[in-house]
């Protein structure tokens, strides 16, 4: 039950950062670093991020989020599913 609430905060807090780096680019302000929107892929908020890019079409021409953040997706995926074979065997 916490790693759930934890997956889904981090990745509602991944998609709204998203957004705000996307109003924060139309409106020439400081922006969020690439290193953060990709720490927060790994730590967990790769979906989020995902979900952002494609909402607000924000680092659609970046190839590091094009292929990068799908790339985590799967990585993270293989990990759980590795974890849930191993904890059930």
């Amino acid at each position: 039950m916490i790693i759930t609430i934890y997956f889904l905060f981090v990745n509602f807090l991944a998609f709204v950062i998203m957004g705000m780096d996307k109003a924060k680019a139309k409106n020439r302000q400081r922006r969020v670093p690439e290193k953060t929107l990709f720490c927060l892929a790994f730590i967990g908020g790769s979906v989020g991020i995902y979900a952002g890019m494609k909402r607000f079409r924000h680092k659609t021409r970046h190839k590091n989020f094009v292929y990068g953040i799908p790339i985590i997706i799967l990585t993270q995926i293989s990990v759980l599913v590795f974890i849930l074979f191993k904890v059930s065997a």
